[in-house]
């Protein structure tokens, strides 16, 4: 058997680490907590019909030498505005949403202070820190021992939880009525992430071209997607199974605050592993969102850099710009909108998800243009379930606008 080589590893860890933050620790574990195993079903499909969108960032990247950015913008000026727009009015709100949760982590495992806005504004200044000094190469480095330590811990807590449950396992899938209608927009939409974290996954898989004397194939590339992609998934079911096993039918809700959460979250793990797993389970936790705080916080302003020098014809490096930007944007909502945070979120991921069919036609309608080689394009299968998937993602944002 031939051994995998994890230097050759890392857009596809960074992507794992972008997904598995509050799409994972916050809504997969809801998911369990109120419908038990009943939206294992949501969860599976969209992933399936995800799938080929996201693999197209690396594939195309590959093929190609460039990013889906530059790709939109061959399309059509229009598609890189609409991008530009639409990233300009989430990517706040996003970093925000995952700061805060690791800031609530990081107050309950350490103490200090319970100030959550302090904690944020911290942990923002760290993480600009280490992207600034170590750029591409820290950052690959980090990702995989957190990804790593993560799943060990999520299969230990999987394993216990099973072995500890005394009730019945029900396995019966539902639709929830329009009560939870909005929660299941909300889980899909960012489930395993937003759509528009393929363009990330291109820029990255140039970025890991630079930084090795031979450039990766598509094949390395692929194979490297395939491992984040699976691991996203696979740690999604783990956290809706630990909501459903610990917390369905208990009449425990969790909380809407950022702190209180942490605490029901560390004690969701802790239940299972005993109490001297504390510190564990709790560290696990915390650096799987601190991956997603450094992994957004630096793919946001690497976009933004590069649509602005499409858009505009430049040749500067915009990145330490737009991660100032970013980091003082979300300042602000630390300081002065820290009590709506739960609307911005909802707001963020539904319009994640009502836009995930616009780049999903974009992704597909790249990778079977001329601007790909034919023997890059993706084969027939992937093209089928590319189609079903974009009638899926259009008809569940269709379904729910007119359920509005």
């Amino acid at each position: 058997m031939k051994r995998i080589n994890l230097s050759k590893l890392g857009p596809g860890f960074l992507f794992a680490g972008a997904a598995i933050g509050v799409s994972h620790l916050v809504q997969s574990t809801r998911a369990g907590a109120d419908f038990g195993w009943g939206l294992v079903w949501a969860l599976l499909l969209v992933n399936l019909f995800k799938y080929p969108f996201f693999q197209y960032g690396p594939r195309y990247a590959q093929a190609t030498g460039k990013t889906l950015l530059d790709g939109y913008y061959k399309l059509g000026k229009g598609y890189l505005w609409a991008y530009f727009l639409i990233n300009l009015v989430t990517m706040f709100t996003i970093q925000s949403a995952v700061t805060v949760v690791t800031a609530g982590l990081a107050s309950k495992l350490f103490g200090i202070t319970e100030s959550i806005v302090l904690w944020s504004i911290l942990i923002t200044l760290i993480c600009s820190t280490f992207l600034l000094l170590g750029r591409y190469q820290w950052l690959d480095k980090m990702i995989k021992v957190i990804i790593i330590v993560l799943a060990i811990s999520c299969i230990l807590a999987m394993c216990i939880a099973f072995f500890k449950n005394d009730h019945p396992l029900s396995y019966v899938q539902v639709f929830p009525d329009k009560t939870g209608l909005f929660f299941l927009i909300a889980f899909l939409g960012w489930m395993p992430a937003p759509l528009d974290v393929s363009i990330w996954h291109s820029i990255w898989t140039l970025e890991k071209n630079k930084t090795q004397s031979k450039k990766s194939t598509i094949k390395e590339s692929l194979f490297d997607f395939n491992v984040g992609y699976i691991t996203t998934v696979f740690l999604a079911l783990c956290f809706l199974g630990l909501g459903a096993l610990v917390m369905f039918d208990t009449g425990t809700n969790f909380s809407n605050q950022g702190g209180a959460f942490a605490g029901q979250l560390i004690q969701l793990f802790t239940s299972n592993l005993g109490e001297t797993a504390y510190g564990i389970i709790g560290i696990a936790a915390f650096t799987a969102m601190l991956s997603t705080t450094v992994t957004t916080l630096d793919a946001s302003p690497r976009s933004m850099s590069k649509t602005v020098q499409l858009l505009f014809n430049r040749q500067n490096n915009y990145y330490i710009h737009w991660m100032v930007i970013l980091a003082f944007g979300t300042g602000c909502i630390f300081l002065f909108l820290l009590s709506e945070m739960g609307q911005l979120v909802q707001i963020a991921t539904v319009l994640s998800f009502i836009t995930a069919p616009f780049y999903a036609f974009l992704n597909y309608k790249l990778v079977i243009s001329k601007e790909m080689p034919e023997s890059h394009q993706p084969k027939k299968a992937l093209r089928v379930l590319s189609v079903l998937g974009l009638f899926f993602l259009t008809g569940f944002t269709a379904f729910y606008i007119l359920s509005l």
